[in-house]
């Protein structure tokens, strides 16, 4: 069985083409990081044009990649939210577009369980199946979540941020830095050059639920700080280099991020790391959970991933590999592949939702 996958819920236009559930016979992702970088931030109605622009070549790009014909699909799958609804709405319309004409069926995905099953679909790929119940982080630039995943494909919400996702946090730090958009690969690269005890952050203490996030107190202390020492030509020189080079090098940007600013890069990503696996193991403890699964695009962060395999979880813990934890349309597909078992298709009534629960 093969099923088409279509992701457009943000700023990446992606088609992937899965069969069985876990081999990915093709994965085409059009960004437009590019583009949103002049604006510090994705801009909804241009990522909604260009996402008219790239969707029929990535898709036959897919399609090509792959040696598939639309009448070898057994699905075309396809997130319905959540995400920007101007762009949800171009992906959408075109699957539902390809299904009517083909009578190939179509099966709506929430793009928060597909950042899960992209972990999932690799993990059994590489013979270690995530074993359930599990608990899954989902943490990216527009969502920071805790779920119990059930074997079958049920689940629970534990906790999700209640300002700020974890992604958004590392980006608008950058951007208040002068290090751009998007800002958390940057820190990333950096902060192993400053010390993480520098600077210190106050862990949220959460009124309610415990599992819940808050970030804006990790991003208000940055400003706080910034504004303190007066780094209006510090962050200049930065934008500076940036207009002479839009990707430099780590060497570049240290010539004009001194040992301080540094210092700050560490205790930031530190602080937000501490905050992500300490709520993610006590929420693990909390159900019993056999296995951690942590996916969306803070997934990438190199020292989370340390961290969380340092051995100081209560289960082990699964990350999806770099090309896998940012959006794609493969992790739409391999969601896909449950409900086509059970035989739950959409309607071509189905419509696109902006802040789409997945439980």
């Amino acid at each position: 069985m093969r099923i088409l996958g279509i992701e457009s819920s943000c700023d990446e236009t992606a088609a992937a083409v899965v069969a069985s559930g876990d081999a990915v016979l093709s994965s085409v992702v059009a960004s437009q990081i590019a583009m949103h970088a002049r604006y510090g931030g994705v801009v909804p109605e241009l990522a909604s044009r260009e996402h008219l622009r790239a969707i029929v070549p990535v898709v036959r790009e897919a399609l090509l990649r792959s040696t598939t014909r639309l009448e070898d699909l057994s699905a075309i799958a396809v997130t319905v939210g959540p995400g920007l609804v101007g762009a949800l709405l171009v992906g959408l319309t075109y699957a539902k577009s390809l299904s009517f004409a083909t009578g190939v069926p179509l099966i709506g995905v929430n793009h928060i369980e597909g950042h899960i099953h992209a972990v999932i679909l690799e993990s059994r790929r590489d013979g270690a199946p995530v074993q359930f119940p599990a608990l899954a982080l989902v943490a990216s630039g527009g969502h920071t979540h805790l779920f119990e995943v059930r074997d079958g494909g049920g689940y629970r919400l534990l906790g999700k941020t209640r300002d700020d996702a974890a992604g958004e946090a590392f980006d608008k730090v950058g951007k208040l830095l002068g290090f751009g958009y998007p800002g958390g690969p940057v820190i990333d690269r950096l902060a192993p050059h400053g010390n993480p005890h520098a600077v210190h952050f106050t862990f949220a203490k959460m009124k309610g639920n415990a599992l819940d996030f808050s970030f804006s107190g990790h991003k208000t202390a940055v400003l706080r700080w910034v504004e303190a020492r007066h780094m209006e030509d510090e962050i200049a020189a930065r934008k500076t280099l940036l207009r002479h080079h839009p990707n430099p090098s780590v060497e570049q940007w240290l010539t004009v991020t001194p040992p301080a600013t540094l210092d700050l890069l560490a205790s930031f990503q530190h602080a937000v790391i501490h905050e992500l696996l300490t709520r993610a193991a006590s929420a693990a403890q909390s159900i019993g959970a056999r296995g951690l699964i942590v996916s969306g695009g803070v997934a990438c962060n190199s020292a989370l991933r340390a961290a969380a395999r340092a051995g100081n979880l209560p289960c082990p813990v699964h990350f999806p590999s770099a090309g896998l934890s940012t959006d794609n349309a493969a992790m739409i597909a391999a969601a896909a592949f449950p409900k086509l078992e059970r035989g739950e298709f959409s309607s071509l009534d189905i419509g696109a939702q902006a802040n789409l629960p997945l439980a």
